[in-house]
């Protein structure tokens, strides 16, 4: 009896040290870096205008642009990195792709073609809107917006002067204000530091870089295995923009746009961290797809 008690304080201490030791520790997972971020594929942008970006059309190697969603998954909660530019409510995948013609209220035009739908990819992973953390839209414009309105049950991370532009009476151009109106009445969160760290670790931080948009903002992730990585949403939207310091015609503030890509670019330096540019075509074409990640 005595000796079965011996063994029991025993097996008990062994099991607290454990304990404190996990917990000293953060368990079996590391509370500095996501678990994992998943590309997906939200379609194709056929661009036909290269002078809305100072350009010439032989000065780029592609007019196409990516249109490119994430989603990021942390020990602590999901994010939602920009939503598209085809609400998955228009169409219907086959497998095969399918070009969307969309007619924006200021009466611009675009061609989008498609493939997978923005639901359907998160599916793939076991995910639905409604198990999302929270939304970030890096800017207001339609083909980052298209599906903001299936994430109205998430929290929506947003500066103030971006929020009040895409509910002001008369909407920014390059919008679609009926794919984001859930959001005028959902858990919104307004960000009022220049870095807003999500989960409270430095493992996801929303860097604001307004210029494109009057609060258009960057993500920085902090990787375990890939290290660490800005996604862009529109400082850039060629790669020649970052060589040759091309500013698009139809940015909200072109001075912005300059002081945030010198901002932007000592801040991966600091960090020593990878620009993923959204629409560059040729590099997210390299990226490899969800269902596979990076961790």
């Amino acid at each position: 009896m005595k000796y079965h008690r011996v063994r029991f304080f025993l097996t008990a201490a062994t099991a607290a040290l454990v304990l404190a030791v996990q917990a000293w520790s953060g368990g079996g997972t590391s509370p500095s870096a996501p678990q994992s971020i998943h590309v997906f594929d939200c379609g194709t942008l056929h661009n036909s205008d290269a002078a809305r970006y100072r350009f010439r059309k032989e000065e780029l190697a592609t007019m196409e642009m990516s249109v490119a969603c994430f989603l990021v998954a942390h020990p602590k909660g999901t994010l939602v990195w920009d939503t598209g530019a085809v609400p998955d409510n228009a169409w219907t995948p086959t497998g095969t792709p399918t070009t969307q013609h969309i007619v924006l209220p200021d009466s611009q035009q675009r061609d989008i073609t498609v493939v997978k739908s923005l639901k359907g990819q998160l599916g793939e992973l076991g995910y639905s809107p409604s198990d999302i953390t929270y939304l970030v839209l890096s800017h207001y414009h339609y083909d980052h917006t298209a599906n903001a309105n299936e994430f109205g049950g998430a929290t929506w991370l947003v500066r103030q002067v971006e929020r009040e532009a895409m509910f002001g009476e008369k909407p920014p151009g390059t919008t679609q204000p009926s794919t984001y109106s859930a959001l005028r009445n959902s858990k919104t969160l307004i960000l009022k530091t220049e870095e807003h760290d999500v989960f409270g670790d430095g493992a996801v931080v929303i860097n604001s870089a307004p210029g494109h948009t009057p609060g258009h903002q960057v993500l920085y992730l902090k990787l375990a295995k890939t290290g660490g990585v800005v996604l862009s949403g529109d400082l850039y939207h060629y790669p020649e923009e970052r060589k040759l310091d091309r500013v698009p015609t139809f940015d909200f503030n072109a001075e912005q746009t300059r002081a945030s890509r010198v901002m932007i670019e000592a801040f991966l330096k600091q960090k020593s961290a990878q620009l993923w540019i959204q629409h560059d075509f040729i590099g997210n074409a390299k990226l490899k797809k969800s269902p596979s990640f990076y961790e």
